[in-house]
């Protein structure tokens, strides 16, 4: 379903399954979708229940295997969220629970597969700290190998007052990893060990820095390699840094708004992607409801803004690009739905399509395949 010579591909969705201070969870676990890569249309195939929380996804390289956050706090007594194990059924997409382990840390909200799939980073928001897990040959997880707890604070006395590590990101390379902390304004710099699956800060300067205040939260990499996008929470800008190729250490070239210069209302950043042919960057705005387009000027190293599209949805958290990069699916968690959107080829501006996609509390959406 997922090879060249078809056009659908699978699609799955993580939910909030339970209410929490932030978020009141209406989701039912994690939910399989038939996606018609012609089209743009989406049907639902499946779900599985009985997960708790399973709001960030990630997809194992070979796609033989999904891996979840449980974003709750505590599953082993301790006060850990969790991060579970499923096996994809080959001919169906079907998940199957391999096993759970877990986060040693509060709120896990993100987890990352290095690119050969021997380990698995996740990033526990609440705590303040990395953990990596080795993935077994039969997929299922490893107790953690290595954990990494952030330190400091930074100026917002209600957000940043601890550190807050929002995702891990692996380089494509496989050897850095890039940890934007919401609560210190950083991205946190690693050298991973994926043999080992250990951590150590990279460099003499393990990490860039943002605008004050700003809370860096997600970041995509640019298909040369060359730059890095930040999505910053908390003041709703994207920040690109270029990336030296010998170092890869990150030197900030441009802070500009994720929102158009008329809107006043509160607002804050979630998720941002880059288009296959690098040439626009994607955001997502929750307050204003928004994506932001912005077309990309690699010579540069800058981006402007194209245009500001509504997500018809509340609170648009999580969204994704097809592989083929014809369609983006935006997942709007507070109003209980997802709706689909053609990318234009040339210009990457959007245009929505097809109906409204019911599910609730949709947090993270992921394509099966590239």
């Amino acid at each position: 379903m997922t090879n060249s010579e078809s056009s659908e591909r699978l699609v799955y969705v993580g939910t909030y399954t339970r209410r929490e201070p932030h978020v009141g969870g209406k989701g039912e676990g994690i939910y399989q979708y038939r996606f018609d890569g012609t089209t743009g249309a989406m049907s639902l195939m499946g779900k599985v229940q009985g997960i708790v929380n399973p709001s960030f996804l990630a997809i194992h390289p070979t796609r033989r295997y999904l891996y979840c956050v449980n974003e709750i706090a505590g599953t082993d007594g301790k006060g850990s969220g969790a991060v579970s194990a499923f096996a994809i059924d080959r001919a169906s997409g079907a998940l199957a629970l391999l096993n759970q382990q877990p986060a040693q840390g509060t709120s896990p909200c993100h987890l990352a597969i290095e690119p050969l799939g021997r380990c698995l980073l996740v990033a526990n928001y609440g705590s303040g700290s990395v953990c990596v897990l080795p993935i077994l040959e039969d997929g299922a997880l490893g107790p953690i190998a290595d954990f990494v707890q952030h330190e400091g604070s930074s100026v917002n006395p209600q957000r940043q007052q601890s550190p807050h590590p929002h995702s891990v990101n692996i380089a494509p390379s496989g050897r850095l990893v890039y940890v934007p902390d919401l609560g210190l304004d950083k991205v946190m710099i690693y050298e991973l060990d994926a043999i080992q699956c250990k951590l150590k800060p990279y460099h003499e300067q393990p990490w860039a820095r943002t605008k004050s205040g700003a809370g860096p939260r997600h970041l995509a990499f640019h298909p040369s390699g060359r730059l890095i996008f930040v999505a910053n929470e908390l003041d709703s800008t994207v920040t690109v840094f270029a990336v030296d190729e010998h170092k890869g250490t990150l030197r900030e070239v441009q802070t500009i708004s994720a929102l158009p210069e008329d809107f006043h209302d509160k607002s804050w950043c979630a998720d941002i992607h880059v288009h296959p042919s690098g040439r626009v960057v994607y955001v997502s705005n929750r307050g204003h409801d928004s994506i932001a387009v912005f077309r990309i000027d690699e010579s540069h190293g800058t981006i402007t803004p194209i245009e500001y599209v509504s997500t018809l949805g509340k609170f648009p958290r999580n969204f994704a690009l097809d592989p083929a990069g014809r369609f983006l699916v935006a997942a709007n968690q507070n109003s209980d739905d997802m709706f689909v959107f053609h990318i234009d080829a040339k210009s990457g501006k959007l245009t929505p399509i097809g109906e409204r996609i019911e599910v609730g509390t949709p947090v993270c959406v992921k394509f099966l395949g590239d």
